[in-house]
């Protein structure tokens, strides 16, 4: 006999279906273990973009990480990039929306990007370093009061 919740109300989707759109999620987003791997083998295939304030980047943030806010991305920041240079964004974690924004406005300019989920935050919990300043004890402390 079948239980109702709020789990099983709206029934999964089929086989096909389900490999289809997780398949599809995948080109639209990495996680913090994946990219931290492909900077440990020496050539990510990336640009990575930290898209918070210059301030946040100084107080740390992924390394080998670019700095550039969402709201400063023009083509003429990236006229440097060959036009089929990945981008992967990233912001404070999963409260922010500006790697989103970032994305968007990658996506508007025809760049190829992707959206590093959990962001600083995911960063931290998978204990992985950041490069930036700290309080002299090895921790950083990142504001949660400066907008991303």
């Amino acid at each position: 006999m079948p239980t109702t919740n709020p789990v099983t109300a709206i029934p999964a989707a089929d086989g096909a279906s389900a490999l289809a759109h997780f398949r599809a999620e995948l080109q639209f987003e990495t996680d913090c273990s994946d990219v931290s791997s492909a900077f440990a083998g020496g050539t990510p295939g990336f640009v990575l973009l930290d898209v918070r304030s210059p301030t946040l980047f100084a107080q740390g943030h992924v390394p080998g990480a670019v700095n550039l806010p969402h709201g400063k991305i023009v083509e003429s920041k990236l006229a440097s990039y060959p036009m089929d240079t990945i981008f992967v964004t990233y912001c404070a974690g999963p409260h922010c929306n500006g790697a989103t924004r970032g994305a968007i406005r990658l996506a508007q300019l025809g760049r190829p990007v992707k959206v590093m989920r959990g962001g600083i935050t995911g960063w931290l919990d998978e204990r992985f370093p950041l490069v930036g300043s700290d309080d002299g004890q090895g921790k950083f402390s990142l504001s949660s009061t400066t907008p991303c």
